[in-house]
């Protein structure tokens, strides 16, 4: 793919996932001793999360809005099947995150090491570490915890929302460098489903079209 190709389309991406790298860093958050205990429970609950499949609803900082399924799949493994009249397709596998488009017939990837959601998607869960906490909000029945890389803050910030009693992910908030937001809320939620490895593997619709051709 050219680099005006690979351009056109990156800049097509919503910010899902992709977060600029010249973010500044942040500093860590100073929770107190019932922060660190909720967020303890956070870990415990996301890293007990190996399976999920949910409907999406995505706003981005233009407002604009698509829907769609979820499915996610520890360690290392998400897509995201966003619904017509979109034509973008999400899939994490293989330490790749491939976006493809449908209407421009173009593909592209990043490690999914440099992805703000590739925390989410670790074989071990830590909200410290290699990750900093750089917010944590309380309210009656939510609670809402940002954090970042802590080596490479550039890769953008993930603020993650649960309800409480029971603890449930319910979405997230991805900020870039340029301050845009994306915002994804999760519903129909279902934990710990059977997922079938073939949804995590992209094989470029230009393959069969250029054997076709042969």
């Amino acid at each position: 793919m050219g680099c005006m190709n690979r351009r056109i389309l990156l800049a097509a991406v919503p910010v899902l996932l992709l977060a600029g790298r010249a973010a500044l860093a942040q500093v860590p958050y100073a929770l107190t001793d019932r922060d660190r205990a909720d967020v303890a429970r956070l870990e415990a609950y996301l890293d007990g999360v190996k399976t999920l499949k949910a409907q999406f609803l995505q706003v981005a900082s233009d407002g604009q809005i698509s829907r769609g399924t979820a499915w996610l799949a520890r360690p290392g493994r998400m897509r995201f099947q966003y619904d017509p009249p979109s034509p973008l397709l999400l899939v994490a596998g293989h330490g790749l995150v491939v976006f493809h488009d449908s209407q421009l017939e173009q593909t592209s990837n990043i490690p999914i090491g440099q992805t703000p959601l590739g925390l989410l998607l670790r074989d071990r869960i830590s909200l410290s570490g290699e990750v900093t906490v750089t917010d944590f909000r309380r309210q009656p029945g939510q609670i809402e915890v940002t954090v970042l890389h802590t080596a490479s803050p550039g890769d953008g910030s993930l603020t993650l929302n649960f309800t409480d009693d029971p603890l449930t992910l319910r979405g997230w908030t991805v900020i870039d460098a340029q301050r845009r937001s994306t915002r994804v809320s999760l519903y129909n939620i279902q934990t710990g489903v059977s997922v079938d490895p073939k949804l995590f593997e992209f094989v470029d619709p230009r393959f069969f079209q250029n054997n076709q051709g042969h």
